[in-house]
């Protein structure tokens, strides 16, 4: 067996995320749901609801009068909106621990994660582009597959490094020639077998490397940059530090300059605070109940 097959054999095992998870995205994936019932299931799960409410009442979601009901925020966030929270919720909890192997400590991998969704955003509005919705999940959840290789594989990451630096080459192709696969690879691929929209899978799955997916996808472009420039303001970096590459054709295809990412960098650093201990405390309750 394979290296990279032994990898995908044991991330097979994983449990997937909570049933009312799951029953609330097929729900959302209907475009004939019943919203009743989706806040039927929200309500039934604690950890959700409270969740929820953090959420669409929090200033920078753009809450103005106080919600009290998961009906409530359902219909002010609408259901786009909803899709992309229960998804977080059923994947953050797992940020919160420590992920062996990338020399991260609990809770660096959701800040650095949280910051990306913030920068992948935040670049959408200082561009003047029309950000998709599900771009701040995609960003949130792009480095899903750091835990699971750190959770289930434990990788040894000392000779993916010394790779990368004898040979030149960035951390995630250093990850597919000593594994066989890379993080973003194996994240996109469990989040596509969880049955979360392909819209981000495919962000998660190419995010290091944009050039490869067929096409082209502002989301991904914005998560791409997102991730750099978290990496560039230096939170929650692990051994892997900055060692990616960028891609020229996404900086071009967005018309990028030294200003427009400064201006990025700031206005991501002045609100990190608020969405960092938003999601902190949302991670935190789903890991209680």
């Amino acid at each position: 067996m394979s290296r990279r097959e032994e990898i995908l054999a044991k991330v097979a095992k994983v449990v997937a995320i909570p049933s009312c998870v799951q029953k609330a995205l097929a729900l959302l994936n209907d475009p004939d749901a019943d919203l009743g019932e989706l806040a039927r299931i929200i309500e039934h799960d604690p950890g959700l609801t409270v969740n929820l409410l953090k959420i669409v009442n929090a200033s920078f979601f753009g809450g103005n009068r106080p919600m009290s009901t998961a009906r409530e925020a359902i219909v002010r966030l609408g259901t786009a909106q909803v899709l992309q929270f229960v998804i977080s919720t059923g994947v953050a909890p797992s940020f919160v621990h420590k992920i062996e192997g990338y020399d991260l400590a609990p809770n660096m991998h959701l800040q650095h994660s949280v910051t990306v969704a913030m920068a992948a955003r935040e670049l959408g509005d200082v561009l003047g582009v029309k950000t998709p919705d599900h771009a701040f999940t995609a960003g949130l959840v792009s480095g899903v597959g750091k835990i699971l290789l750190g959770a289930y594989v434990q990788v040894n990451v000392h000779p993916i490094l010394t790779l990368a630096l004898e040979e030149g080459l960035s951390f995630d192709q250093a990850e597919d020639q000593v594994l066989g696969i890379n993080h973003a690879e194996l994240g996109g691929m469990v989040l596509d077998n969880w049955g979360l929209p392909r819209e981000l899978t495919d962000v998660v799955r190419y995010h290091l490397r944009p050039d490869e997916f067929d096409g082209e996808d502002l989301t991904l472009d914005l998560v791409h940059i997102g991730n750099v420039l978290a990496k560039m303001i230096g939170v929650g970096l692990g051994v892997d530090g900055l060692n990616y590459e960028v891609s020229k054709k996404v900086a071009e295809r967005l018309n990028l300059t030294p200003a427009i990412l400064d201006t990025v960098s700031a206005n991501v650093v002045e609100g990190l605070g608020e969405v960092w201990d938003l999601f902190m405390e949302c991670a935190e309750d789903s890991c209680k109940i």
